[in-house]
């Protein structure tokens, strides 16, 4: 094993958007990146390891699907043989579905609940076990969203997920404590992405209304006048992340420019 100084942080869902933002930041704060994500994002991964290079620190890039546990142990073992005993765990991979709940299809729904609530909860598991093997403590933190605290339409089952790794973060935090691990997550609110997009395309298609509209009423309800970034998305979990959060666990943190309280 690759002797270090430096924290090690694994990112899954970490070749673009969110994900990358994190896995920049973290770098930026000294921190070695394992880069995960699925086999098809081998590219994105690639970029994102060179740009944690370009700071200075050490990267690996895994892929594997985090619905299904195997490649989650996988994936942790191939980056702490590459890159040292891991630190924190980032449960950032997730999928939107943007449809009303009647035109739901079974597939669909099974798919999103492997991905967005089975992800998480083998990762927590993954994770945790690592930590505890390690004999080190360490911290999990999770994607939740806005939506695990108000839900939108045509995302109800994007929703009900985000509900779920909020309950399933208490509940973990709960439980990994006596381990020295704690557990927490980060809701954001309306973020300039491809997902954000279709949800406009789908409203305004459900409504009659121009393109364009359905996402400027969300932005007319932030108070900070403007849509997150994933930079403001990496600024809260690099909190999270480093050692100011210590004490704070079984948190779902918002961070979406002052729509919603909690």
């Amino acid at each position: 094993m690759a002797a270090t100084t430096s924290r090690v942080a694994l990112i899954t869902g970490a070749g673009r958007g969110i994900g990358r933002a994190i896995a920049e930041r973290l770098a930026d704060d000294g921190q070695d990146i394992i880069v995960a994500d699925v086999p098809s994002a081998r590219e994105n991964i690639d970029a994102v390891v060179a740009a944690v290079e370009q700071r200075g620190q050490r990267a690996v890039g895994v892929t594997g699907d985090v619905s299904n546990p195997a490649d989650v142990e996988r994936m942790i073992q191939e980056g702490t043989d590459a890159l040292g005993d891991l630190d924190v765990f980032i449960a950032n991979a997730g999928i939107a579905q943007v449809d009303e709940i009647l035109d739901v299809e079974p597939d669909a729904l099974d798919r999103i609940i492997d991905v967005n609530i089975k992800g998480v909860y083998y990762s927590y598991q993954a994770a945790a076990r690592k930590f505890i093997a390690q004999g080190t403590g360490g911290k999990i933190i999770a994607a939740a969203s806005i939506v695990a605290f108000r839900p939108f339409p045509v995302l109800a089952s994007y929703s009900a997920t985000k509900w779920a790794v909020r309950g399933l973060t208490q509940a973990a935090a709960m439980e990994f404590a006596k381990h020295k691990i704690t557990v927490n997550a980060y809701a954001p609110g309306v973020v300039g992405t491809a997902m954000w997009d279709l949800i406009d395309e789908k409203l305004t298609e459900r409504d009659g209304k121009p393109r364009g509209s359905a996402l400027q009423e969300q932005v007319d309800n932030i108070l900070a006048g403007r849509v997150s970034e994933p930079e403001d998305v990496a600024k809260l979990v690099s909190y999270l992340a480093g050692p100011d959060s210590d004490h704070m666990t079984g948190q779902t943190v918002l961070i979406d420019g002052g729509i919603n309280f909690s």
